[in-house]
């Protein structure tokens, strides 16, 4: 029988200036596959093609202006799914017509990619389990089975972009010192994982970002929190329908029992 992969070890980036499409496409591949200069190579690469295409078309362009990285680091779409075409793997629309039974079903899936303004963060599941390796957050974060789609619709309701990950994801990668030394790359015991969260969320202490960082990780908070609330309502519906079950019950003994005296009354006189 085969084991987990990577020794049941979770690969986890904590946000490294702007270079959250990094740490997406690290934790999509569950190890530092790409530096943030192999993503700026094929950014230049696709500017590099559409300014060909451009020019073939007639039409007019900017040269020094790149649409695949801003000058703040933050990448495009086109860029990671280049990263990750590496791989053998595709990124699709979750609100494409291909990706209907992911609407559906997100469970049977491995991996997704969520984006608001400049952030990107990934949702992906390692060894069964589903983890929120968002790089603003200290760990990822447990996500059960039972609210992943409930999250990922509450991500949609926020104006956050979800794409789908499918493929062939590398099964193992080489734990090296060299590897684990860029200064953001951690790999944890899930155990680990729940700890570090656990603590970071009683501290209430949030490490220090821009606003627009702090935007997005709220907006992603909210969803969480919002998430909580509906499991609450949940459990206060489900302990209603206790009480009223064990009301209805009650009232039942009693009134038996209130027939049973008065047919043994009855049956004395």
């Amino acid at each position: 029988m085969e084991g987990p992969s990577n020794g049941g070890m979770l690969y986890h980036e904590v946000q490294e200036s702007k270079l959250c499409a990094v740490h997406c496409v690290n934790t999509v591949l569950q190890g530092p596959f790409f530096s943030e200069f192999d993503l700026a190579a094929l950014a230049s690469d696709l500017d590099r093609k559409e300014r060909q295409m451009m020019l073939e078309g007639g039409h007019d362009f900017a040269p020094e202006e790149s649409h695949n990285v801003s000058l703040d680091g933050d990448f495009s779409i086109q860029v990671l799914e280049k990263a990750l075409e590496v791989w053998d793997l595709q990124v699709i629309p979750l609100n494409s017509p291909v990706a209907e039974p992911a609407q559906i079903d997100p469970e049977l899936e491995n991996a997704f990619i969520c984006h608001l303004q400049d952030h990107w963060f990934c949702i992906r599941k390692v060894n069964g389990e589903w983890y929120n390796f968002d790089s603003l957050y200290a760990a990822p974060e447990h996500l059960s089975k039972f609210y992943l789609s409930a999250y990922l619709d509450t991500l949609k309701g926020f104006g956050w972009s979800i794409f789908l990950v499918r493929g062939n994801f590398p099964k193992e990668c080489p734990m090296t010192s060299s590897e684990a030394s860029n200064g953001y790359g951690q790999w944890l015991l899930p155990e680990d994982a729940e700890r570090i969260t656990k603590s970071c969320n009683s501290e209430q202490r949030p490490p220090h970002r821009t606003d627009q960082d702090q935007h997005v990780s709220d907006s992603s908070r909210e969803a969480e929190m919002l998430l909580d609330a509906e499991d609450e309502d949940l459990k206060a519906a489900i302990a209603a329908s206790l009480m009223d079950s064990s009301s209805a019950t009650a009232n039942t003994a009693e009134v038996g029992t209130s027939q049973n005296e008065n047919k043994n009354s009855e049956e004395k006189a």
